[in-house]
């Protein structure tokens, strides 16, 4: 495991040795007072996975609950992208914060930051949020599961419970390709062997590289299920990884009538959350309402710098009825969270229910969110 470290005092980053840095809890970070952060360091956690860790330049603290999730704002071949990532660090350790980020052939966020992030860069990034996190869902037992990269949410929240000494009844089981695809196998193996109620299993889709995986191959099932976590039944579920394999987790779940409402989960493909909107804006009839019923009962969006106009319904979302028009907007996440379609609201006003991915002073300075913002009269928008 190779790891980038800032060296000497760079920006004060040392903050062991610092005077009375021992004396207190350090401030809470502000991501509308201080919006970038600075990689501390670099961990490569497998061949194609990375561990980018940050701190504040004042030294404050972080705060937030396991599982949650932030969004680096950044700047890709002069395009302005934003991209969401769950913290993978502990809140227990509030001085510096993760993010565990695999390498995606063709996506450009996730090759940029393994190519050119490094220790001492900037980042720009908005506060934590989320609420996939079983800190509001208490339980005696939990069983974990995730795919790939999906471990990231799931792995803060066992090193949450490791760093608090508590010895929850934990059964964590994690999916991946090959052994040496297995994202904190080490770490993981540490933590069952000091925590007596925490376990974990592996399963891996075939051998690689590894010919001596002693551990089981192949899929999730049900039957390995019922072998790894014969009580999942009695458990608070908690699964991340790709659509394909939460749908099918899913399933299996639904074959054993477990109660759907002790079952969370999270995922982070943008691909598949654009597609689920689109997919649900024609669903039942192409369009949420008649082009004469929006005449009759919506508001005129303008768009200033393309000079459109569009009829959006009150119920409507503004960036639904746009891609509704033929209007071309950036957008990824499309649920208020990653932030890409922010824009200036020259006049009007609107309903807007954001998760986290627009700071208050950008809302006192007039943005908004087009994915998760209702208009409540006619609208201008710098766009």
């Amino acid at each position: 495991m190779k790891a980038e470290i800032l060296p000497g005092p760079v920006m004060d980053i040392n903050k062991l040795n610092r005077p009375n840095f021992w004396d207190a809890m350090p401030p809470l970070w502000n991501s509308d007072r201080e919006d970038s952060l600075v990689c501390c360091q670099v961990r490569a956690e497998t061949h194609d996975v990375k561990s980018f860790f940050f701190v504040t330049p004042d030294g404050s603290g972080f705060i937030f609950q396991p599982g949650q999730f932030i969004t680096l704002e950044l700047e890709i071949n002069d395009e302005a992208i934003n991209r969401c990532y769950t913290v993978s660090s502990s809140p227990a350790r509030p001085h510096a914060i993760s993010i565990t980020v695999k390498r995606v052939p063709g996506g450009p966020v996730s090759n940029w930051l393994h190519d050119n992030l490094k220790v001492g860069d900037k980042v720009k990034v908005l506060q934590p949020a989320g609420e996939f996190t079983c800190a509001i869902h208490p339980a005696n037992k939990y069983l974990f599961l995730s795919a790939g990269s999906g471990i990231t949410p799931l792995m803060s929240m066992t090193r949450a419970h490791h760093d608090l000494c508590d010895d929850r009844d934990i059964v964590f089981i994690h999916s991946a390709r090959t052994p040496d695809d297995i994202i904190f196998e080490r770490e993981l193996g540490l933590i069952a062997a000091s925590q007596q109620n925490f376990k974990t299993r592996f399963i891996c889709e075939r051998l690689g590289q590894r010919r001596d995986w002693p551990g089981p191959t192949g899929m999730l099932s049900l039957a390995a299920l019922k072998l790894m976590a014969p009580d999942f039944m009695e458990r608070e579920i908690f699964v991340c990884g790709p659509a394909p394999y939460m749908k099918a987790v899913r399933n299996m779940l639904d074959e054993a009538g477990f109660e759907r409402t002790h079952y969370h989960e999270e995922s982070f493909s943008f691909e598949t959350l654009q597609l689920e909107t689109e997919q649900a804006s024609t669903a039942n009839g192409a369009t949420p309402i008649s082009s004469e019923l929006a005449a009759l009962t919506g508001f005129e969006i303008t768009f200033q710098k393309s000079n459109r106009q569009i009829v959006c319904g009150p119920q409507q979302h503004v960036l639904e009825a746009a891609r509704n028009a033929g209007v071309r907007l950036a957008s990824s996440c499309a649920q208020g969270m990653c932030g890409t379609c922010k824009v200036k609201l020259i006049s009007g006003s609107v309903d807007m229910q954001h998760k986290g991915g627009i700071r208050q002073r950008e809302i006192d300075q007039g943005m908004v969110l087009l994915c998760c913002s209702k208009p409540l009269s006619n609208l201008v928008v710098d766009k």
